[in-house]
């Protein structure tokens, strides 16, 4: 038995480097998850603890484990202290006088969006993002005014979804609103200053020469292969991509650097090696290699350096280096310095579906083609019949697609309750269509428009747009193309990654372990039942799961926004209103209902308007409601059987999900706990005015 022990550990020997960034990710996670000081602190002391044993026990690994974990979230910790800003408090109306910093186009939405850093002494956050409505001529450097109502980030709209004050947390941005009237230019932008707010300048100069020079949506995907900016891409067009499982191709990452490094090594040696004289003494690959490098940081730089880009930047940078010293860089080694290198300098990133995506299918592919199954794939067998080297290349196409549609589909679940189902087949025909046809087209249609003969290029970059997108919405449109599910608990994600990890990292038999908690991870999200009750932060809005898997809301007038974040959150199939349902009685001030689940029927009682309700008629329904909802600061004396969801509870709570069945209440705020990016001061659990179960059936 020892001996078998010592022969799978001396077998792992070179694998458990690639744990190292996986243990400083998991302290990041941990910091980021645990909502409380005292969790976040319990679990430093138990990191301490295992490196401590570590060290006592001469287990060299779990040494270094525990003071990983430990590291990471110190990182974490010193990021979030590092850009400390503050954020506003109340939602005013309020006179915005500064300096834009930066413009976002939703011309898919018809919004520019405007980070402006309003001037010292005004009292407000030092960055303020406004969305205005229309078409706004401003540069980034430009001085506006505007009269506008401002408020503080928005948390998650649902328990679990995106926390867009934690995203604001780490931007720098204290406030969000919409102008009050027009924006006034004071002063218009300088000429930019410094090699990075040049890059900024010429990127939107160029994103703009594209969509105007290509019109349509295949203009905005072309401007999204060149400079990455995806605004201008319609809603409809944008989620097709998603469903077909072509998303990918609208981020430049690895597909899009490769082919701009690998076309610029190419040319490069091809134009040196003209001349006998410099091939035969200069270093001709060196030469290539380095020019190469350069032109694929300033392509990073020019496409904005988002978390996939930085990744792939970072990985060929490496490999190019191997390539000059003669040695096989791409491993996953590489991509393990790679990740460590992101989280180091920006731990949120872990969070954000960009990163886990990026890294889960490049690892995904890497593992593979390290495995036997792999090496069987790339390795030519003597004397192949070249219809067996092709058939042998489709397959591993083949294979690679799946592998890395089964590594991005519980991550698009998590994240996006959503996953295509043809994206195997979709990226079969796309990938060689962008990286043989479409970049090509792309670099030519640039360098014709440098010598004036771009009107000549451009169509055919239209042309090739377009039959991606035919091929987006063709697979999108086959049945059963998305699969939809309810939120996924974090801990069924968590044994989903951490098995994805152990199938991907270790070499030996005992990577099939992580098969167990892969499928357990699934298990468990499949069983997940979606909440039944949902309610806004605001209590303006509420929502009712029907047992039919359509979700009837309390307003008729429900925001597109809402609607969509909480049918996403549900996996709902449709949406009602409160008023036609049976057994709902409402008014012009208030809706009651009864909602049978859990083997027993609840009392809803919901308010509609803030007009004076009498007394003597108000405190019965609430005496006899188990559940009351208002947007308004209700009396003591409303005093329901179980849940009393005003104004003053949900500003402590932030939105609430609510499992009638479990009896469970979930909040907005237990999950931030007191991270500083909370809109309001954390009200502890044991202060919370939610009771986490109902009483006893009356």
């Amino acid at each position: 038995m020892t001996a078998r022990w010592w022969a799978l550990v001396d077998a792992e020997r070179e694998s458990v480097a690639l744990w190292l960034p996986v243990a400083f990710g998991a302290g990041i996670a941990a910091w980021f998850v645990l909502p409380w000081a005292e969790q976040r602190l319990a679990a430093a002391v138990l990191c301490l603890g295992l490196a401590l044993a570590g060290g006592l026990s001469r287990l060299r690994p779990l040494l270094v484990a525990g003071l990983l974990a430990l590291a990471g979230m110190g990182v974490a910790e010193w990021r979030s202290a590092r850009v400390a800003h503050p954020v506003l408090a109340a939602r005013p109306v309020a006179s915005v006088t500064g300096i834009v910093t930066g413009v976002e186009n939703r011309a898919d939405r018809r919004q520019i969006r405007l980070l402006v850093a309003p001037d010292a002494g005004s009292g407000l956050p030092p960055l303020v993002r406004l969305t205005v409505r229309g078409k706004v001529e401003v540069a980034p450097g430009a001085r506006v005014a505007v009269r506008a109502m401002l408020s503080p980030p928005a948390a998650a709209a649902v328990p679990g979804g995106y926390d867009f004050a934690r995203r604001a947390w780490f931007a720098g941005i204290g406030a969000t609103g919409f102008p009050m009237g027009p924006v006034r230019v004071l002063a218009p932008a300088p000429p930019p200053a410094g090699p990075l707010a040049w890059l900024a300048a010429a990127r939107g100069r160029l994103t703009a020469r594209i969509v105007a020079a290509v019109p349509g949506e295949s203009g905005a995907i072309a401007a999204a292969f060149v400079t990455g900016d995806q605004g201008a891409i319609p809603i409809e067009t944008a989620q097709a991509m998603r469903d077909s499982g072509l998303a990918h191709l609208l981020s430049i990452s690895g597909l899009h650097i490769a082919v701009v490094v690998g076309g610029a090594i190419f040319l490069v040696r091809r134009t040196l090696t003209l001349s006998p004289w410099i091939a035969l003494r200069w270093p001709v690959k060196t030469i290539a290699v380095a020019v190469a490098a350069v032109i694929g940081v300033a392509y990073t730089l020019l496409a904005g350096g988002e978390v996939p880009t930085v990744r792939t930047i970072l990985a060929t940078l490496i490999v190019l280096v191997g390539m000059v010293l003669g040695r096989e860089a791409f491993s996953l080694r590489l991509l393990a310095a790679a990740s460590f290198i992101i989280l180091a300098v920006r731990p949120e990133a872990l969070l954000g579906a960009s990163f886990q995506l990026s890294f889960a299918a490049v690892i995904a592919i890497v593992a593979l083609y390290e495995s036997r199954l792999g090496r069987w794939l790339t390795t030519p067998q003597e004397d192949e019949h070249p219809l067996h080297r092709l058939g042998r290349h489709l397959l591993s196409l083949l294979v690679s697609g799946l592998v890395a549609e089964l590594a991005l589909s519980s991550i698009g679940l998590f994240h996006f309750n959503r996953a295509g189902l043809y994206g195997v087949l979709a990226n079969l025909v796309a990938i060689p269509l962008a990286s043989f046809v479409i970049m090509p087209a792309l670099v030519l249609a640039l360098l014709a428009d440098v010598v004036g003969l771009g009107a000549w290029a451009w169509p055919l970059v239209g042309l090739v747009m377009g039959w991606l997108v035919e091929i987006a919405h063709a697979a999108a449109a086959l049945p059963c193309a998305v699969v939809r599910r309810p939120a996924m608990p974090v801990p069924a994600y968590a044994l989903i990654i951490a098995g994805g990890l152990w199938l991907a990292l270790w070499r030996s038999r005992l990577r099939w372990w992580g098969a167990g908690a892969a499928a357990l991870g699934v298990v468990l999200a499949m069983a997940a039942a979606p909440a039944d009750l949902l309610v806004s932060s605001d209590g303006r809005n509420a929502a009712v799961r029907l047992p039919d898997g359509r979700l009837a809301f309390l307003r008729a007038r429900t925001g597109s926004f809402l609607k969509d974040v909480w049918g996403d959150a549900l996996a709902a199939e449709g949406d009602a209103a409160f008023v036609d349902l049976p057994g709902m009685a409402c008014s012009g001030d208030a809706c009651v209902s009864r909602i049978h689940a859990g083997g027993r029927d609840w009392r809803l009682l919901a308010t509609l308007s803030r007009d004076y309700v009498a007394r003597a008629s108000f405190e019965p329904a609430c005496a006899a409601a188990d559940i009351v909802i208002s947007d308004r600061r209700l009396p003591g004396w409303c005093r329901p059987r179980w849940l009393k969801l005003d104004r003053t509870a949900l500003a402590d709570s932030g939105a609430v999900a609510i499992w009638l069945g479990e009896r469970r209440v979930e909040t907005v705020h237990d999950r931030i706990g007191d991270h500083p990016w909370r809109p309001v001061s954390p009200v502890r659990r044991w202060q919370r005015r939610l009771p986490s179960t109902p009483p006893s059936t009356r």
